[in-house]
């Protein structure tokens, strides 16, 4: 019971002293792991995962990735600046790329490294809607969600232990803790922490694209599409890691119009679609 209570008590350690700020919503996020030990990590496996497939340079659309992540970086960059976080993003190495493939998709790592698949260009349609989904990719990076998911990671981990630990001498009880913990953790914790993610994402994403001069509102646009390219597959918003369609369209119609408001303040007084 003594060990238990260590284990516990390390946790909620952990969980209080390793935070960052979010400069976005001003809120403590956990980070268990540093940025110094995050980002060449991050940057080693963007790397060997652009050295395994089929970069698409010198086309049109390889070039629209490249012109519009640069102008979502410097809005980040022009947004933070003027918000007091100046040097916020001095270890970001900014990279964008295009890769051959039909997932309809795209990623953002720690640290500034973007990848657009080919597959969702068709439903980005347009330079406004590769600003939605750069804007959104972009903000998980500024946001710090991978150090988070990776912080959440190793407390569900440390959990596990605890139960774990203090089951040691019932192993039919821990074999119960181990099941019910696994699917209780996962849905109740895990899961809800990524869909606040995406959530969090869209809505900074907005703010981005806007700064940069795109509307907003092409946003719920895409997610009409998507919606539409999905076809009615998608499990229950409750066991996803992402909002449904429906969630994202019915929020980026709500933000749109303070994510315009935000980019005056920036003198931009008008949005492409």
């Amino acid at each position: 019971m003594k060990l238990k209570k260590v284990v516990a008590l390390l946790i909620v350690i952990l969980a209080i002293s390793a935070c960052t700020t979010n400069p976005f919503t001003g809120k403590k996020t956990l980070a268990l792991v540093p940025n110094s030990q995050l980002l060449p990590m991050a940057f080693q496996q963007y790397d060997a995962f652009l050295s395994e497939n089929k970069v698409v340079t010198g086309t049109s659309d390889a070039r629209m990735i490249k012109n519009v992540g640069q102008k979502i970086s410097v809005a980040a960059e022009r947004y933070l600046t003027a918000n007091g976080y100046a040097g916020y993003l001095s270890e970001y190495q900014w990279d964008y790329n295009l890769v051959d493939d039909p997932a309809v998709n795209a990623w953002c790592m720690p640290g500034g490294k973007i990848v657009f698949y080919t597959g969702i260009l068709p439903i980005t349609q347009n330079e406004a809607g590769v600003a939605a989904v750069m804007g959104h990719e972009v903000a998980h990076a500024l946001a710090n969600h991978g150090q988070q998911r990776m912080s959440a990671g190793q407390l569900q981990a440390l959990g596990a232990v605890a139960g774990n630990v203090a089951l040691s001498k019932d192993p039919k009880n821990q074999q119960i803790f181990n099941q019910a913990y696994g699917i209780g953790s996962n849905v109740a914790v895990m899961l809800p922490f990524s869909r606040g993610h995406e959530t969090e994402a869209d809505r900074i994403g907005l703010t981005l694209m806007a700064i940069a001069g795109y509307d907003p509102i092409v946003g719920a646009e895409l997610w009409q599409r998507m919606k539409a390219n999905a076809g009615g597959g998608a499990p229950p918003e409750f066991l996803s890691t992402h909002p449904s369609s429906d969630t994202r369209i019915n929020n980026i119609k709500q933000w749109a119009p303070e994510a315009r408001a935000e980019a005056r303040k920036f003198g931009v007084t008008s949005f492409r679609k």
